[in-house]
């Protein structure tokens, strides 16, 4: 690789001392690097105006929050990325800082794989007569995660009946605080805190978690890529409307309340994400989990 973007978290680079660094190493090795411009720094989002036409890979300095959200944004562009990690746990963002150079020097060494990732599209669809036609508004409603699709209450600490359907049939019916939908990719993040399974990236498939159902034996469900995922959100007390929220990624999110529905399914573009780091999944994940503890203590 000659030519690189990098995108980086000022609020854990707030000098951009591992930022500059990184570019005056590949600089001084004769390949060409563009720092995003302050101003997207601030608005924590990549503007892929500002990508170069031949930029091979966007090198991301952050946590796995901003690794996700560029992610997102150059989806589009279907360009590599490759994330280091000044956070805690860092699932996705491989490369340690201080692993940085010999990282830089793999990428430019051609010594790397690219890996691609699932994604999932998500569409909100108001219960209203009047909300079902194709209006702009509704255009807007909908949008890709690489991690997750979270559809959670709002308001009042009441319990939501969700209703799960895959492909136009009834799956179950849960009492809860709210459902989480799930790539492979995202199984290792809220899905895991909530009880789901731990599911290889590389995998290929779509997981339901519930959020504190209010039952003794519900556990999570795996479906095929290619299953469409209804999540309908139930009527209240005395018929009342509960009020959700649903979230992509954590960072886009809509209003939504009894009788709207969320249409999910698998995505056509995929994330790539290069990878220089040779150790299996499991042996990444036992180190992640060695070092968060190490940390904890």
């Amino acid at each position: 690789m000659k030519n690189f973007f990098i995108v980086t978290n000022n609020e854990k680079d707030r000098d951009l001392e591992i930022t500059l660094a990184a570019q005056r190493y590949l600089e001084e090795r004769g390949r060409s690097c563009t720092v995003q411009s302050k101003e997207q720094l601030k608005k924590q989002c990549t503007d892929i105006r500002q990508i170069p036409d031949n930029v091979e890979c966007v090198i991301v300095l952050g946590g796995d929050g901003t690794l996700i959200q560029a992610a997102r944004d150059v989806v589009a562009r279907e360009i590599p990325l490759i994330g280091v990690n000044l956070g805690t746990m860092g699932y996705l963002a491989e490369v340690e800082v201080r692993d940085l150079f010999p990282a830089l020097d793999a990428l430019m060494e051609d010594r790397y794989a690219i890996e691609e990732r699932m994604m999932l599209t998500g569409r909100l669809e108001k219960g209203s007569e009047r909300h079902r036609e194709k209006s702009c508004e509704d255009a807007l409603q909908q949008d890709l995660a690489l991690n997750d699709i979270v559809i959670s209450r709002r308001g009042s600490l009441r319990i939501v009946e969700y209703r799960i359907f895959v492909n136009g049939e009834h799956l179950y019916t849960y009492g809860a605080d709210g459902m989480i939908i799930a790539t492979p990719t995202g199984s290792t993040g809220y899905s895991l805190s909530a009880g789901g399974p731990i599911i290889s990236p590389k995998a290929t498939m779509t997981l339901i978690t519930p959020i504190c159902p209010h039952t003794l034996n519900t556990r999570s469900i795996i479906v095929p890529p290619e299953d469409e995922i209804t999540v309908e959100i139930g009527p209240g007390r005395k018929l009342q409307s509960e009020y959700s929220e649903v979230s992509f990624d954590g960072t886009v999110s809509y209003p939504a309340s009894s009788g709207d529905r969320i249409v999910i399914r698998c995505a056509r573009k995929k994330t790539k994400f290069v990878r220089i780091n040779k150790d299996s999944f499991l042996e990444n994940l036992r180190k992640k989990f060695s070092d968060n503890q190490s940390v904890e203590d």
